[in-house]
């Protein structure tokens, strides 16, 4: 066996994933955007760290929300402060 280059092996490495992620994607029905996607946000992630991103991101809507409300509210009293 002949004697690669380290970067010759992280290449053959991308290639191997690759080609075989796409055979996971055909075999699941999943198209390569959303794999990547799915890759991108949940690379490394454990079960439990997903049930923790899923509370962190609802708990951050609700927060939104509530300052979204907040600020509504502010700017009504401007107005009428300024009528007045």
């Amino acid at each position: 066996m002949k004697k690669m280059i380290e970067h010759q092996i992280v290449s053959i490495l991308k290639k191997l994933k690759l080609i075989f992620s796409l055979k996971i994607c055909g075999k699941y029905g999943i198209g390569n955007s959303t794999f990547y996607k799915w890759r991108e946000k949940y690379s490394g992630m454990e079960t439990s760290d997903i049930k923790r991103l899923k509370e962190l991101e609802a708990e951050n809507r609700k927060l939104k929300q509530m300052f979204a409300e907040f600020s509504l509210k502010s700017q009504l009293q401007e107005v009428i402060i300024k009528k007045f």
